[in-house]
């Protein structure tokens, strides 16, 4: 067993432990809450790191006209313009930086989460989570594989599509809290699901939903701080 596959492994047991805990709730969606469950208590246990990051977001927007005026009256002097920013950030007590620790303490856990749900077999066996099914759909199949099966129009294809008009309303909710480009990011979960399988579909969307609350929350609160 590698390294990789130790937290894979940890994962798996505790979903498929818990699936069991809610098997009076029935065979599909015991196993789709226990996904969603783990989900949020994953994600509950990020929130420091989550704070860090939009504390670092709101002092990077406040200092944004102040190093755009540097940037417009040092341009031509790198090196000048280097020590002025240095200075800012010395003077205004924040880090360039800030927010990008947080960001990739959160990487390895999200890459554990969705190996789990991509993989059919975990450190040599099965893998019982997606063995599971949701509404007659398995957790293991996804939505390519349905409609080339079944057709568009099949039961366990319009369980993909309630899944993406569900992802595509907390991406339209995401995107209203996102200014520019990253406006249309969110949305591409919905895509990002239409591949993977059911239960990495429902990952994602107990991991999107709560990003869409967390951050409505955080940026309220650290607004009124």
């Amino acid at each position: 067993m590698s390294v990789v596959d130790v937290p894979v492994s940890l994962a798996h047991d505790l979903v498929a432990a818990l699936a069991d805990a809610l098997s009076p709730l029935g065979d599909g969606p015991s196993a789709a809450a226990a996904i969603a469950l783990v989900t949020v208590a994953v994600r509950a246990l990020l929130v420091p790191l989550a704070v860090a990051q939009a504390r670092a977001a709101r002092d990077r927007a406040r200092l944004l006209p102040k190093i755009e005026a540097l940037r417009t009256r040092h341009g031509r002097d790198p090196m000048r313009l280097r020590r002025e920013l240095g200075a800012l950030y010395t003077r205004e007590g924040v880090s360039p930086f800030a927010g990008i620790g947080p960001a990739l303490a959160q990487l390895p856990v999200f890459a554990v989460m969705y190996r789990l749900f991509v993989s059919a077999t975990v450190n040599g066996h099965q893998n019982l989570v997606l063995a599971h099914t949701l509404l007659g759909t398995p957790l293991g199949q996804n939505w390519i594989g349905v409609i080339g099966a079944s057709g568009l129009l099949a039961p366990q294809s319009l369980v993909f599509l309630g899944l993406f008009a569900l992802l595509a309303a907390v991406a339209w909710w995401s995107s209203r809290q996102t200014e520019g480009p990253l406006r249309l990011l969110p949305f591409g979960s919905v895509a990002v699901a239409a591949f993977v399988p059911l239960a990495a579909g429902v990952y994602l969307l107990a991991s999107t939903a709560w990003t869409a609350a967390e951050r409505a929350v955080l940026r309220r609160r650290i607004a009124m701080a």
